[in-house]
C-alpha cells in the first residue's frame, strides 16, 4: 500500500541561519524574516490542501520538537484558519545533531577542525559529526518515523530532515541529498517517490 501524501515545510529563518552557524539541535528562534516565511508556507500549504480530497483540518500535523519548527508549525496553521496549537510533535523530527560543531560557522571549522571538515567533504553522509551524528545515522531515524506515517500529513521540521526523506524515497541519492539548499518559504510534497517544490 503507497504511503499517504507529505507536505514538509522547513523552519523559517532564524538569526543563525542567516550567520550560517551550524544550528543542529540548539533552540534558536525564528528571526522577523522567518515568521514571514512561515505566514507565506501557511498560505501556500491553504492553496495546495484546498485541492486535495480532504478538508483542511483532516490532515495530521506534526512538528519537531525545537521552538524554531513549531513556531513555524503555529504560524502557519494561524494563517490556514486552523487553531495554531493543535498539533504534535516527535523528537524523531528534530535536526541532526552537530554535535560540539554547533554554533560555529564553516569559516570557524576550518580555522578549528580543518581534518575533521576534510574527512566530512570527502563522506558527508556517512560522516559522523564529532560528538553528533551523521546524516545516515538521521536517515534511520527519519526512516522510523516515516514508516508510522499513516494519514496525508503537514510536517514542519529541518532541512537535515528534508534531505533524509530525499535520500529515504529516492528522490535524490545520498550524496547528492547532502549538497544544496533546502529551502526556507517553501512546500516540499512527497508523494511515493515524487518530490515537488512549491513557492
Amino acid at each position: 500500500m503507497p504511503q499517504p501524501i507529505l507536505y514538509f515545510v522547513r523552519h523559517g529563518e532564524t538569526d543563525w541561519n542567516r550567520e550560517r552557524r551550524l544550528q543542529g539541535q540548539h533552540d534558536i528562534p525564528l528571526n522577523p524574516l522567518g515568521r514571514t516565511q512561515a505566514q507565506r508556507c501557511g498560505a501556500l500549504l491553504r492553496e495546495l490542501l484546498a485541492n486535495g480530497d480532504l478538508a483542511i483540518s483532516d490532515y495530521d500535523y506534526v512538528s519537531s520538537p525545537l521552538g524554531r519548527a513549531r513556531e513555524t508549525m503555529e504560524i502557519m496553521r494561524d494563517a490556514m484558519g486552523l487553531d495554531p496549537s493543535a498539533y504534535r510533535t516527535d523528537a524523531r523530527l528534530m535536526e541532526m545533531s552537530f554535535g560540539r560543531w554547533e554554533g560555529f560557522t564553516y569559516a570557524d571549522l576550518q580555522q578549528r577542525e580543518a581534518a575533521a571538515l576534510a574527512a566530512r567533504e570527502r563522506d558527508k553522509w556517512g560522516f559522523v559529526l564529532p560528538g553528533g551524528e551523521s546524516y545516515a545515522q538521521l536517515e534511520k531515524r527519519v526512516q522510523v518515523w516515516y514508516e508510522g506515517v499513516a494519514r496525508a500529513t503537514v510536517a514542519s521540521a529541518h532541512g537535515g530532515v528534508c534531505r533524509a526523506l530525499m535520500a529515504l524515497l529516492k528522490v535524490k541519492q545520498p550524496s547528492e541529498a547532502s549538497m544544496g539548499e533546502v529551502g526556507q518559504g517553501c512546500v516540499y510534497v512527497f508523494n511515493g517517490t515524487a518530490m515537488t517544490r512549491h513557492g
